[in-house]
């Protein structure tokens, strides 16, 4: 027996096929990079920098860093920002804004929750203040010059 090889409809089975399963996959956006897109509209002065792994960076004048973390062990979603060691009104402020757009949880929740856990450091309670807020993880920490909020939600809330 000999076969013959129709190489032209291979290829357009081949080609057939590709389409489809290009089609049958939606292009999803990433949730970070949604959140990033999305922070940067709103927030004055917020500009989104780079993507590194599963991290979007961002910047802005009243912070040292910024970052939404996607995708962790523990968390689903997670705000980061660093600032001064004593931080001023204009921080408390981005910190909720950011949070309020990032987990859509009201302005005002986010920013006390922010302004609490980062006013609770001190000599008494220590460098480290962990605390619960509105469904929110915070987990604020400081250092001789600088002092940071990490707000996350946990993968089953």
């Amino acid at each position: 027996m000999i076969f013959k090889l129709n190489v032209r409809g291979a290829i357009l089975v081949a080609a057939a096929i590709t389409g489809l399963v290009t089609l049958a996959t939606p292009a999803r956006a990433d949730r970070c990079d949604d959140s990033a897109k999305e922070l940067a509209n709103q927030v004055d002065g917020l500009k989104v920098n780079f993507r590194a792994g599963n991290i979007v960076y961002l910047t802005h004048p009243s912070a040292k860093e910024l970052s939404v973390g996607c995708r962790g062990d523990k968390y689903s979603i997670e705000l980061y920002a660093k600032g001064d060691r004593k931080p001023k009104p204009e921080f408390f402020a981005l910190v909720g804004s950011m949070a309020a757009i990032v987990f859509t949880v009201t302005k005002d929740d986010t920013t006390t929750g922010a302004t609490r856990c980062l006013k609770r450091m001190g000599l008494l309670r220590g460098d480290k203040v962990v605390m619960r807020y509105r469904r929110l993880n915070m987990e604020c920490t400081r250092t001789k010059t600088d002092a940071s909020i990490a707000i996350t939600r946990g993968k089953d809330e």
